[in-house]
């Protein structure tokens, strides 16, 4: 007879639907501030033992014709795989703006050949005015429609999948849906694949009181390419009230373990530790990284022991 010793907290093996990065690990955003770190880190099998190293870049930050910012990108993408990470897209309303900032992502993309490629499920421009920020769309049929439609052109402009983010929450509003329903129609209908901001959802968690566990379960594993982490401060006058999603501090604790509950209900996926203020030496940085490396190379070895265990013995 044989033996099945699967255990429910164990990783599910990747699905083949997942099309890019299913051979990297933990990654870190690209500060400029750290480049001289990265170009001395070791290159090839030893740079990371068991983990593929990789770096995050916001597109929008290397929309320029030349000059030492694309120089060190490029000093960058010979020894790593790059992420690109929008945030201007506003793929969720007013896409007529939309054309000319495709042009400049796709010529990126054309040099660079990111592995991976994402923007947010908000808007950010309102009668061709751009506000600069990440606001989370009212979760109605309508603004399903129109994220769709801002995805669709997205993709067929750059000619790539995309995959897109879960917003930060800080009110509850009205809706048609939840958030875990909107976003996987909208990927569904688009084509698109789903990247899951752990911090964000935990962020929503506190601030509107949804339950982090349970939209994590709504989430199929096969539309989730990317994960990402970062850290939260509380409001300088509400306090733990409501939290602000800064990317200024370490990982929280309640992070750390939403990921690792992440990983068992979607198995291997790369993983971002995102830090954009308060920037720490780059020696810290990589020892979070190399943190949640380890969640990684636990839910790798849980899937290998898991198939060990079901040849079985008879």
């Amino acid at each position: 007879m044989e033996q099945v010793l699967l255990q429910v907290n164990e990783c599910p093996s990747p699905p083949p639907s997942l099309i890019a990065g299913a051979h990297l690990g933990a990654g870190l955003g690209l500060k400029a501030e750290h480049l001289d770190d990265i170009l001395a880190l070791p290159t090839g099998e030893e740079v990371c033992t068991g983990g593929h190293l990789w770096f995050e870049v916001h597109t929008e930050n290397y929309f320029v014709a030349g000059g030492p910012r694309l120089n060190y990108l490029r000093a960058i993408r010979e020894n790593y795989d790059l992420s690109f990470h929008g945030v201007g897209g506003s793929l969720g309303y007013d896409h007529q703006s939309m054309p000319e900032h495709i042009k400049q992502v796709k010529a990126l993309i054309n040099e660079f050949q990111p592995t991976l490629i994402s923007e947010h499920a908000v808007w950010s421009r309102a009668s061709g005015a751009y506000f600069a920020d990440l606001m989370p769309l009212p979760r109605t049929q309508d603004a399903l429609q129109s994220l769709v439609d801002g995805v669709d052109r997205y993709q067929s402009g750059i000619g790539r999948r995309i995959l897109i983010e879960n917003p930060s929450n800080y009110l509850d509003f009205t809706s048609e849906m939840d958030e875990p329903q909107f976003l996987v129609e909208a990927a569904q209908r688009s084509g698109c694949g789903l990247l899951i901001d752990i911090n964000n959802l935990y962020l929503s968690s506190k601030n509107t009181g949804i339950d982090a566990a349970q939209y994590l379960s709504q989430i199929p594993a096969e539309l989730v390419g990317e994960i990402h982490i970062a850290g939260h401060d509380p409001d300088p006058e509400l306090g733990q009230a409501l939290l602000i999603d800064s990317h200024a501090s370490p990982v929280d604790l309640p992070v750390w373990e939403l990921l690792q509950h992440a990983l068992t209900l979607f198995g291997h996926r790369p993983v971002l530790v995102e830090r954009d203020a308060n920037l720490p030496p780059f020696a810290e940085l990589m020892n979070e990284r190399q943190q949640a490396q380890g969640y990684l190379d636990q839910c790798r070895y849980e899937v290998a022991s898991a198939n060990v265990s079901l040849g079985g013995t008879r």
